[in-house]
């Protein structure tokens, strides 16, 4: 419990700064005035029903029928009142009130109707859910950071870099736009949509919580959070906007060809010569290496491993999806998807050689996975002309660096999880326990007639 007071201590003054620093330098709300905001005001209707399913997880099956049917009630209410007040209400912000309200009377209930373990247990389930919510505002925040303290972007070197790959982003575009609208529709529902499926995933990770009364040593919302709060601190050492807004007509609201090298993307590869940093928009966020989609898909695929046989497969289909989108959509370089599998795979290797003591395998992955990171950022900065000549050197090059973190990371935990588990199989030693206490158990009174 002192180890998720600190933490929550230390969450509340990252907050705090990042708050300051939007005002300061966007003159925007901050990630607290906007949750404060939406206990009234109309709010973003995910993260909050997201928050409020992580939360459950620490409840009954009947407290979750009655949490839930007090959110939807709550988000009734507020709906017929603004409706009523003829208030405007924004484009799918309709709901959500309901679910912080019920988050923030679970936390009520805690501190003043549970005591002791059970206390700590909600308390905790309540933090998971808001820190769920919290993580999506700190994000936003992150972003307008970037946009605002980093006038200038470094596309045109990742964009010489991913010459080495054969600029994959330009023939996914391409085949993208020839494959018709069913797939572009589908790509784009899982690359809008990555949240609800770690929450799948989460879920099923966290279902037994209620009844164990205790949440497992590590679980997906960790890795998802970290990698949110670290990869925007990337952004900014290494601000890039990606190919559709720097080679690309840009999307609606923000980029565009005024601010763009040149209208290339997708038809047309960019040249790789005597790249320098540009001059962009305050508004476009610098969000593309490593790419955080990427990161995320990929930890979604990490934790969807030991589930049931239909969670592996949406697992699997959720990254190559996610993949294809990022690419296709104009949304990122192939090296930044390299740069994200990475990232995933060293921020997943810290977190589990935490929960062991920083033993030295856990050490050796966490910084083999660093060393193989900072090298990538470095040769994308310093070197990118050179693998766009040499691209059958620096091509390959990439991939098997990316492998043998891969290969790392999967012998590393492999050894761990055959060190942690008991030779056998789970089932045959239940029995056999079951067998022995039988078979040990004294006999029963024989009641005499």
């Amino acid at each position: 419990m002192v180890l998720w007071a600190a933490a929550g201590a230390v969450a509340l003054g990252f907050l705090v700064a990042l708050e300051i620093a939007a005002r300061h330098y966007g003159g925007e709300p901050g990630p607290l005035t906007n949750q404060v905001r939406e206990v009234v005001l109309p709010p973003k209707p995910g993260p909050l029903y997201g928050g409020l399913i992580l939360m459950m997880v620490v409840l009954t099956w009947r407290e979750r029928f009655i949490a839930a049917g007090a959110a939807i009630g709550i988000d009734a209410v507020f709906i017929l009142v603004r409706w009523a007040a003829g208030a405007e209400t924004p484009e799918d912000q309709f709901f959500g009130n309901g679910a912080l309200w019920v988050m923030l009377g679970c936390a009520v209930i805690a501190l003043t109707r549970r005591t002791g373990g059970e206390r700590a247990l909600l308390l905790k389930g309540v933090g998971l859910g808001l820190l769920l919510v919290a993580g999506r505002k700190t994000g936003d925040t992150w972003l307008l950071i970037t946009a605002k303290t980093r006038p200038t972007v470094l596309d045109p070197y990742v964009a010489a870099a991913d010459h080495a790959l054969g600029n994959p982003s330009w023939l996914a575009g391409r085949l993208l736009r020839a494959s018709g609208p069913v797939p572009t529709h589908i790509l784009d529902l899982v690359y809008a949509q990555l949240a609800v499926a770690a929450i799948v995933v989460a879920f099923h990770q966290l279902r037994d919580v209620a009844v164990e009364r205790r949440f497992p040593r590590h679980h997906l919302v960790r890795t998802f959070l970290v990698i949110g709060l670290v990869g925007p601190a990337i952004y900014m050492i290494f601000p890039v906007v990606g190919p559709i807004f720097a080679y690309g007509p840009g999307t609606s609201g923000t980029g565009g060809v005024q601010w763009a090298v040149a209208d290339l993307w997708p038809n047309t590869p960019p040249p790789f010569t005597s790249p320098h940093p540009v001059l962009y928009d305050g508004l476009t966020p610098r969000n593309c290496v490593p790419s955080l989609h990427t990161a995320w898909a990929t930890a979604i695929f990490i934790h969807s491993r030991k589930g049931p046989r239909l969670l592996r497969h949406a697992g699997t289909f959720w990254l190559i999806a996610t993949l294809s989108a990022t690419l296709g959509f104009g949304y990122h370089y192939g090296v930044d998807l390299i740069a994200g599998v990475v990232f995933a795979l060293t921020i997943e290797a810290a977190l589990r050689t935490f929960d062991r003591g920083w033993d030295r395998s856990g050490l050796r992955l966490v910084a083999h996975g660093t060393v193989v990171f900072a090298a990538l950022l470095l040769s994308y900065r310093w070197l990118p002309t050179d693998m766009a000549r040499h691209p059958w050197v620096a091509g390959p090059l990439l991939v098997l660096a990316m492998l043998s973190v891969i290969h790392a990371y999967v012998r590393t935990t492999g050894r761990w999880e055959s060190r942690d588990v008991p030779p056998g199989r789970p089932g045959r030693q239940r029995s056999l326990a079951k067998a022995t206490s039988s078979a040990n158990r004294p006999p029963a009174p024989t009641k005499l007639s």
